[in-house]
């Protein structure tokens, strides 16, 4: 193994995140030549040699057992998610299988149901890249009504929300706090990596952001570990102006690895009224277009 690799990196991002006094240490003041924690006092916490955590961290171990990993998992005060992520890595670690070029996902027909059920709300579903495979019309218009509706159908076109929020400028100015979009999505795909250490298109994904952007670059140094769950955003819309929305994540039940993104507003409030002239603007968009080939049809 060339470097720590990802368990490695994780603990060292996560040990400089720490500073003594966070976990009862003396603080040496200004002497201090290391950012966060030193090996030895994050071994002495966690009640392990440093020759051994050093080795862990290092790449150099990949036995940890789980009364190791938990100690540390202390010692670093990590969260549930983040002790999640931890056991995945080294459990990743510990088995390097020869990567696969996974096959492109599909949605299936009973997914397709469930994001028609919801027409009434901005939709969409993500593979576990973050890659969008149906939308429907009313979130294609929410959240990238400039891309092709049509896109997602096919596998070589499809969208990718996390590409989009990097490296598109519509989406910088669509979240108001464009950070904390940003943190929550670098945040959701370090979850994905530990789940999937060895899945190329991921990998591809993660290479090119971080080629193509530095603000992703300095979030994903951090190794934060945080999947989407729910939360609230303000949007500027270039349609429809200003709107509150609470984007909820769902998982679903017949495709584990995908997710259903609903956007819901409070009922009666001025976002929700936003999305209703956003669905009445995109619905007279649709029948012109409709109208328009139905047009060029006859002509032909």
């Amino acid at each position: 193994m060339d470097g720590p690799g990802p368990l490695g990196d994780f603990l060292q991002a996560r040990r400089a995140l720490l500073r003594p006094a966070d976990v009862g240490l003396r603080d040496l003041g200004p002497r201090r030549r290391v950012a966060g924690l030193r090996r030895e006092e994050l071994a002495q916490l966690a009640g392990v040699s440093v020759s051994y955590y050093t080795r862990l961290e290092q790449g150099l171990s990949r036995g940890a057992s789980a009364e190791v990993l938990e100690a540390i998992a202390r010692a670093l005060l990590l969260d549930d998610h983040e002790r999640e992520h931890l056991n995945r890595l080294a459990d990743a670690a510990r088995h390097t299988p020869r990567p696969r070029r996974p096959r492109p996902e599909k949605l299936a027909d009973e997914t397709r149901d469930l994001l028609r059920a919801v027409d009434g709300v901005p939709a969409l579903v993500l593979g576990r890249r973050t890659d969008v495979l149906a939308w429907n019309t009313l979130g294609h218009a929410l959240l990238a009504g400039h891309l092709d509706f049509h896109s997602p159908d096919n596998p070589a076109e499809r969208p990718n929300m996390s590409r989009i929020l990097f490296l598109d400028p519509h989406c910088r100015e669509l979240y108001t706090d464009w950070k904390r979009k940003a943190r929550a999505v670098v945040g959701n795909l370090r979850s994905t990596v530990g789940r999937h250490p060895q899945d190329p298109l991921l990998a591809e994904l993660i290479g090119e952001l971080t080629m193509k952007s530095p603000e992703f670059v300095a979030l994903w140094g951090d190794h934060r570990v945080a999947p989407c769950d729910a939360a609230s955003y303000d949007l500027h819309h270039p349609v429809v102006g200003t709107v509150t929305i609470t984007q909820q994540t769902l998982s679903i039940a017949r495709s584990p690895e995908q997710m259903l993104i609903v956007c819901t507003t409070p009922a009666g409030s001025p976002s929700e009224e936003a999305l209703a002239l956003l669905r009445q603007t995109s619905e007279r968009r649709w029948s012109y277009v409709d109208t328009s080939l139905s047009a060029k049809a006859g002509l032909s």
